[in-house]
């Protein structure tokens, strides 16, 4: 098996005639986080929606443990144990919570890891299970957060793609969301935590991506950039 659970080569990406990633490269380690940061509008998102096949790269390669998946559809992406928990969570409103859950399952392909199910999704987030019956729609931020997670791990996916988890919560949920996906990353997932707040990324993450204006500016182990004194400021605008 390839050392790379996700790897982007070389991408090029566009909307219409607007050239969003330019050359971006990175990989993904087997059981590692990689956090990306970046400004707006920088090609985090983007990149990410490559990675799912929900935008088709105009050049590069993309690859999940090795296999060659660039240009193919979603379906066939997710079935080689991809999953994203997109930003603004993108539940399904009007469906309860456990319906979202339903239509996401997805048997295991890995023979390691315990599968994930209902009954270990609702262990993980309590909450959802005292409201498995509740229109998703009326649900607080932080559990439809929740909700988009357990959605996710119903694919029983080897990577885990989460864009903007922390987005719109309070920080104790915030705090709680973290502590969960510390937990799946010591279970062996392979992880891309795309944030806006810097301080979570380094916090959690292995390895540091940076794109500025669809190109990456920053790549590193987070232990070699910190003893570099890595100049958040210049990079994300931050003091």
């Amino acid at each position: 098996m390839a050392s790379e659970a996700l790897l982007l080569d070389r991408v090029e990406a566009y909307y219409g005639d607007s050239h969003a990633l330019h050359q971006v490269s990175f990989a993904l380690g087997q059981a590692r986080l990689l956090g990306l940061l970046g400004r707006n509008g920088a090609g985090k998102t983007t990149s990410m929606n490559v990675a799912v096949g929900l935008v088709a790269p105009r050049g590069g390669r993309v690859a999940v443990h090795g296999a060659d998946v660039t240009g193919s559809t979603p379906e066939v992406i997710a079935t080689r144990g991809v999953a994203l928990v997109p930003q603004g969570r993108r539940i399904f409103r009007s469906l309860s919570v456990h319906e979202n859950l339903l239509v996401a399952q997805r048997k295991s392909r890995d023979q390691v890891r315990a599968a994930w199910n209902f009954d270990r999704v609702y262990a993980t987030f309590p909450r959802l299970k005292e409201r498995q019956h509740q229109v998703a729609g009326f649900l607080s931020g932080g559990e439809q957060q929740m909700l988009a997670i357990g959605r996710a791990l119903m694919g029983n996916p080897s990577v885990l793609l989460m864009d903007e988890p922390s987005e719109g919560l309070a920080p104790q949920i915030v705090a709680e969301v973290m502590s969960t996906i510390r937990r799946l990353k010591q279970e062996g997932l392979s992880i891309v935590l795309v944030e806006q707040n810097p301080k979570l990324v380094f916090d959690i993450a292995d390895d540091i991506v940076i794109l500025n204006s669809g190109r990456v500016a920053v790549a590193g182990t987070k232990t070699d950039l910190t003893a570099q004194g890595l100049d958040l400021h210049q990079h994300l605008g931050i003091y």
